[in-house]
Parts: C-alpha cells; sequence; structure tokens
C-alpha cells in the first residue's frame, strides 16, 4: 500500500531549529510548498510559498524586517499570511493572502502543524521521555532523505526482526531472528515488543552497556501517529529482565527517536536522535553512536528505497508475513484516523 493521503491535523517535524534563521527557506511536506524564516526575535514563521497573484514562490523574494516581499510585484506578507503592501495597486491592498502554519521551537526541532491552525495544540507534540535531564546522554542526531513513501519505513520501525538480516554488524544478534513477537495497540500507535533473554548483547550496544556477560535484552519498536518512531533498547544482567524487570544500576536503556515527515507520496525526510540513561558528557561515545545509526539507517534506505520502487512495479502479488502483524494494524489505525478527519 503506498497511498499518498497524509493525516493533516498534526504535528510533524520540519527541519533541525538550529538550520532556520533570517534567510527565506523553502521546503515541500505533505505536497505542500512551504516558506519558513524567522522573525528579528528570532520567532519561527511558516507560510505558504506561493503569491496569490501568479503563485511565484515567495522564497524567490525578500524578507523586509517581518514581512515578505513578493519578487515579481511586491506584494507583500506579515507572519500571520495577510498582504499589508500592494505597490503596484496605490491605495488599495487586495484581499488576498497566504496560508500560515503554526510552528514550534522543542527538543532542537521545529515542529509544523499541517492541518486545521485552530487544532493545534501545543500539548499534542510527541513527548520526549527525560529530555533535558542531566543524567541522560544525547546525541547530535541528523536528517535522511528517502525516496519511498513514509509508510514503508513505519513498517520497517516495526519489524524487529529484520536487523538479522539488514544490520549484521549492528543491531542484530541472537534471537532476533525467531523469538515470538508481541503486539499491542496504544492510544497512540501501536507497539511490537520482546524480551531475548539469556544471550550476548548486539555488536551496537556491546561496547557501551556497563557490565559483562551475557544479557537480557528487550527490543520495543514503537510507532506513533502521525508517524513518529520511538525504539527502545534495554540490556539487563542475564536473570533480571522480563515483563516486569526492575531498572539496575547497571541497566543500560537507550531510546532512538525518529521522525517521518513525507514531502509527498514518493519522498521522506527522516530525523532522528537518541537518548541513553548513560555518560551524559561524554561526546566520543555520542560521536560514535550517531555514526553507528548513520550507517544502519544508510543500510535501511537502500532496502527501502528497493522495497517501494518493487511495490509500485510488481508483476505478481507481494504476501504479507507473521512480523507484518504490527506493520499492518498500524496502518489500519492510522486509516481510520485519515478517513476519520476527511469524514469519508
Amino acid at each position: 500500500m503506498t497511498d499518498s493521503r497524509f493525516l493533516q491535523d498534526a504535528w510533524y517535524v520540519a527541519g533541525w531549529s538550529k538550520d532556520f534563521d533570517r534567510t527565506l527557506k523553502s521546503e515541500r511536506y505533505l505536497g505542500e510548498q512551504i516558506v519558513f524564516f524567522r522573525t528579528g526575535e528570532g520567532r519561527p514563521v511558516a507560510l505558504e510559498d506561493a503569491c496569490p497573484h501568479r503563485k511565484l514562490p515567495l522564497s524567490m523574494g525578500r524578507l523586509h524586517e517581518d514581512t515578505i516581499e513578493c519578487g515579481y510585484h511586491g506584494l507583500t506578507f506579515d507572519c500571520t499570511g495577510r498582504c499589508v503592501a500592494a505597490p503596484t495597486q496605490p491605495g488599495r491592498i487586495p484581499r488576498a493572502g497566504v496560508r500560515s502554519y503554526p510552528v514550534v521551537d522543542r527538543y532542537r526541532l521545529l515542529w509544523i502543524w499541517m492541518g486545521n491552525p485552530e487544532h493545534a495544540d501545543e500539548r499534542k507534540i510527541f513527548p520526549v521521555e527525560n529530555y533535558g535531564n542531566a543524567d541522560w546522554g544525547l546525541t547530535d542526531g541528523g536528517t535522511l532523505d528517502i525516496d519511498c513513501h513514509y509508510l514503508w519505513i513505519a513498517d520497517n520501525l516495526l519489524d524487529p526482526s529484520h536487523v538479522a538480516w539488514v544490520h549484521l554488524s549492528s543491531f542484530a544478534g541472537a534471537g532476533t531472528d525467531d523469538v515470538a513477537l508481541e503486539v499491542e495497540k496504544t492510544e497512540r500507535g501501536v507497539v511490537v515488543s520482546r524480551w531475548i533473554l539469556g544471550q550476548e548483547p548486539s555488536p551496537y550496544y556491546g561496547k557501551l552497556i556497563k557490565f559483562t556477560g551475557v544479557c537480557d535484552r528487550l527490543q520495543h519498536y514503537e510507532m506513533c501517529f502521525p508517524a513518529i518512531g520511538l525504539n527502545k533498547s534495554i540490556y539487563t544482567p542475564a536473570g533480571t529482565g522480563g515483563r516486569d524487570m526492575t531498572v539496575r544500576p547497571e541497566t543500560y536503556i537507550n531510546i532512538s527517536y525518529h521522525f517521518m515527515t513525507p514531502i509527498d507520496g514518493q519522498h521522506t525526510r527522516y530525523f532522528w536522535f537518541q537518548h541513553r540513561n548513560t555518560d551524559p558528557d561524554n561526546a566520543e561515545i555520542s560521536r560514535s553512536m550517531n555514526e553507528g545509526a548513520c550507517q544502519a539507517f544508510e543500510e535501511d534506505r537502500d532496502v527501502l528505497v528497493a522495497v517501494h520502487r518493487g511495490m509500485q512495479n510488481m508483476a505478481t502479488p507481494n504476501i504479507d508475513l507473521g512480523l507484518d502483524a504490527g506493520a499492518k494494524l498500524f496502518r489500519r489505525s492510522l486509516d481510520t484516523l485519515i478517513r476519520a478527519e476527511r469524514r469519508i
């Protein structure tokens, strides 16, 4: 399924906050062209990137204080999208404007609300637990453009099994190919998880955990609406893990946050960072983790681009496997929300 419809009433990541400044920056999200800039006071602004006269992108114009002047005939728009000047129309300003999108800085990211502005509620921005906790370490994260529909990435992030074949040198490990998965529907999405007991840690985490010997390992793969993945990895000494686990001083927890923002039905921009309960000031560990994640995500990109192409051009029907249960449940749940939003 590669349906290009999207959930509109939701917060999506538009980019890293540091990448938006006093210059005009044009991006395409959910099939809509948007121009971003910051006011003189640093407040983010997002407007439809098209002058209502002849649809020239406003990003080709000029920023004057906190207004954008169109580069064709000088129509000028304020931060709300209202036309405030029309040099070619003396004494008359057209009753015209461009769409304005709510935008908020949080967690080093710029978030944009793509739906009805009246429904935008900052409390609905996805919560990052322990953000700002001085005991937790944070990676720089990154950005990756992937030439595929965003739901193929969501499928991948609800599939703990693929690591046994795609990520042999990083996230794979004993049990990742055959230990049974548990699927749970939640209010915010779907969780696919499993405890792998009494096995060696994966190569990626083996050098990060704070104990030696075999371990109990949790793979927690969660996908939340509209398209936000939370992958939690817990490593604890053998015999101390399982559903009723109590966190011990040596228990290692790493949470990877994945934010998928559809560019359109064929392309996705993927943002991520990782958050761990150890070594908050160790820049070398953060750098090494970030490099390892980048390598793994590049491996995913190669597979997902080929999957997108293969599913678009299939000569015979595809099949589903048992491991697809979580992904299928998420797609059905998301489709229900989209249909309700559009009153289909």
